[in-house]
C-alpha cells in the first residue's frame, strides 16, 4: 500500500472521510499478525506440558525455564521494538516481525520429532520465539498513531486483547493439531503418552499417539498470508510525528535487525548469568540482573546506533525524562505483566499442583511424584483464563473511555490483591493433599476471576497513556511500559517454579498481591486524588 504524508485524525471530517477507514483496515491485520506473535512466543508453556506428558528426558524445573527463556527473550526484544514505527514505518515493521516468526515455528516443528533432542536445542528455540514478545510493543505503538484519541481505549483495546487471543488460541489450537498427523510424514512418527493428555474437548489416556511437532507447524499456516497481508495491505505514515525520515525498505530491515541483534544479546548474557548450570552459571539474583539487561538494551541502542538512528533514538528517549512514564510502567506491568505471566505459568502449574498426588513418604516428608488419575488435565482447562482475560481486554478499554482510566484501574487493582490472596489459600491446600483435585474447583474459579481483572486493567491503563502524554510521546510510552511488562513472562513461571520446588507455591500468590497493593496506592496517588495533575477521570 502506498505510504500516507498526510494524516489528521483529530480532524472529525478528514476522520469520517478518509481516515476511518484506512485505520480500520491497518488495524484488522495488526490483530492476527499480533495474535500469531503471542502464540509463538508462549506456545512452550503447552508444548512443555506435553513433553511432560510424553516422557521427555528433562526435569519439571527444566521445563519451566523454557518459558522462562522466551519470556525475558520476549520482553527484551519488546525494548527495541518500542521504537521500530518511528524509525521504519508502520507497514514495514509488521511485515518484518510476522515473517521472523517463522523460524521459531519451523525450527520447534524440526526439533520436536525426536525425544533425544538435546535441552539447549529447545532453550534455543524459545529464545528465537522472544520475537513473538517484541512485536507487542511495535504492534501497540503503530496503531495508536491510526486512531483520535477519543477512541484509543477502545481501537487499542481491541488490538491487544484480540491480539492477546493468540494465548487462547496456542492453547486450544495446539493440543487439537497434536491428536493427528497434521502434515503427513512430515509430522513425523507419532509419538505414546506416558501420562493423560487432554484437549478443548476432554481427556486423552495414556498409551495413546500424539504428534507433538505439528505445535511448531501449526502456525506456518497462518504466518505466511499475513505477512503478505501486512506488505500489501498496511501503510507507513510519513508525518513528522510517526515517521518523518523513512528511508529505503531494505534500510529499514536493516535499522531493526540491528536493534534486535543489540536485544538478543543482552537477553542473551543476562540468561547466562541467571540460568543454572550446564546452561548458564547460575551466579546472580532475577532482581538484579533484568534491570541490568533492560538498562544494558537501553544504553547500547543509544550508545552503538550509527548516525541517523542515533539521533532519532535521541528524540523518542525523551519518553524517560516524563516522571509519569515510570508510574504507568509500575502500573501497567500490574495489569499486562500479570496476564502474560499468568498465561504462560497456568498450564504447567496446573499439572504439577493437580496432577500428582502429594503424599508423605516414610520419613513424612511430603513428595510430589506420584500421578493423580483424578487430576484435571492441564491442556484442556488451561486456555480459558487467558480467553477471558483477551475478551474482556476491549471492554475494559470501551468502559474506561466512558468512566476514565484510573477509576477503573483501581478497582481492577483491589479485585487482583482479594483474588491472588484467595487462590494462595487454595493452591496451599491442594498441594498438601493426596486429593488435590477436591479444591480445583474454587483454584480454578478465582484464578479466573483474576485474569478477568488483569484483562479489564489493561484496557483502562491504555486509556490514561492516551490521556497523559502527546501524539508524538503516547506510542512510544505504550511500547515501553508494555516491554517492562512482558518481563512478567519470564519472572512468573521462574517463580512458581522456585516456590513449587520449595514446596511452597502459595508463597508466590503473596508476592503478587503485595506489588498489587503499592499499584492501588500509586494509582490513587496519581490519577485520583484531588490535586492531581492527570486527574482521570
Amino acid at each position: 500500500m502506498a505510504d500516507l504524508f498526510d494524516w489528521r485524525v483529530e480532524d472529525d471530517a478528514f476522520w469520517e472521510s478518509t481516515g476511518k477507514k484506512i485505520a480500520n483496515r491497518n488495524l484488522w491485520i495488526s490483530i492476527p499478525s499480533l495474535l500469531c506473535g503471542f502464540a509463538v512466543w508462549l506456545m512452550w508453556g503447552i508444548i512443555a506440558v506435553q513433553m511432560l506428558n510424553i516422557g521427555f528426558p528433562f526435569s519439571k524445573p527444566q521445563l519451566f525455564t523454557m518459558g522462562a527463556i522466551a519470556g525475558l527473550t520476549g520482553a527484551t526484544l519488546r525494548i527495541p521494538s518500542t521504537f521500530f514505527i518511528r524509525i521504519a514505518g508502520g507497514r514495514n515493521t509488521i511485515f518484518f516481525t510476522t515473517a521472523l516468526l517463522m523460524i521459531p515455528a519451523l525450527g520447534a516443528g524440526i526439533a520436536l520429532q525426536d525425544k533425544n533432542t538435546p535441552l539447549i536445542v529447545f532453550q534455543g528455540l524459545a529464545f528465537l520465539s522472544g520475537f513473538g514478545g517484541g512485536n507487542f510493543a511495535s504492534s501497540m505503538s503503530n496503531i495508536s498513531f491510526f486512531f483520535p484519541k477519543r477512541v484509543q481505549g477502545t481501537s487499542l483495546g481491541l488490538n491487544a486483547g484480540l491480539g492477546n487471543f493468540g494465548v487462547t488460541t496456542m492453547q486450544i489450537l495446539i493440543p487439537l493439531v497434536m491428536t493427528f498427523a497434521l502434515l503427513g510424514p512430515i509430522s513425523g512418527d507419532p509419538m505414546i503418552l506416558v501420562n493423560t493428555s487432554g484437549t478443548l474437548i476432554g481427556k486423552i489416556p495414556a498409551g495413546s499417539e500424539t504428534w507433538i511437532a505439528n505445535a511448531g507447524f501449526v502456525w506456518l499456516f497462518f504466518l505466511i498470508p499475513l505477512a503478505f497481508a501486512g506488505w500489501f495491505g498496511m501503510n507507513n505514515l510519513r508525518t513528522e510525528n510517526v515517521t518523518p525520515h523513512l528511508g529505503s525498505t531494505i534500510g529499514a530491515f536493516g535499522k531493526m535487525t540491528f536493534l534486535l541483534i543489540i536485544g538478543f544479546v543482552c537477553a542473551g548474557v543476562g540468561l547466562y548469568v541467571l540460568l543454572p548450570p550446564p546452561v548458564g552459571l547460575g551466579l546472580v539474583s532475577k532482581w538484579i540482573v533484568l534491570p541490568c539487561v533492560i538498562f544494558c538494551t537501553l544504553m547500547g541502542m543509544r550508545y552503538l546506533s550509527p548516525g541517523e538512528l542515533k539521533d532519532n533514538l535521541k528524540r523518542q528517549f525523551k519518553i524517560f525524562n516524563h516522571p509519569h512514564t515510570w508510574i504507568m510502567t509500575v502500573i501497567y506491568t500490574m495489569t499486562f505483566g500479570s496476564f502474560i505471566g499468568y498465561a504462560a505459568s497456568f498450564p504447567l502449574t496446573i499439572k504439577v499442583v493437580f496432577g500428582f498426588q502429594h503424599l508423605p513418604d516414610a520419613m513424612g516428608v511430603l513428595v510430589h511424584n506420584t500421578p493423580n488419575p483424578n487430576g484435571p488435565s492441564a491442556l484442556s482447562y488451561a486456555w480459558m483464563g487467558p480467553f477471558i482475560g483477551a475478551l474482556i481486554r476491549p471492554v475494559g478499554g470501551w468502559i474506561s473511555d466512558k468512566l476514565g482510566g484510573a477509576l477503573v484501574t483501581q478497582i481492577c487493582a483491589g479485585g487482583m490483591i482479594v483474588c491472588a490472596l484467595l487462590v494462595s489459600i487454595y493452591m496451599q491446600k491442594a498441594y498438601a493433599s493426596a486429593t488435590p483435585e477436591v479444591h480445583f474447583v474454587p483454584f480454578f474459579v478465582l484464578f479466573l476471576a483474576l485474569f478477568a481483572f488483569t484483562g479489564i486493567g489493561n484496557g483502562s491503563t491504555f486509556r490514561t497513556i492516551a490521556q497523559v502524554f502527546n501524539a508524538e510521546q503516547a506510542g512510544p510510552v505504550l511500547g515501553w511500559t508494555s516491554a517492562v511488562a512482558a518481563y512478567g513472562a519470564f519472572i512468573m513461571p521462574k517463580v512458581f517454579g522456585e516456590q513449587i520446588k520449595a514446596a511452597t507455591p502459595q508463597y508466590a500468590l503473596y508476592g503478587f498481591a503485595a506489588y498489587y497493593g503499592i499499584c492501588f496506592v500509586l494509582n490513587y496517588f496519581a490519577y485520583l486524588r484531588p490535586g492531581a495533575q492527570y486527574k482521570n477521570p
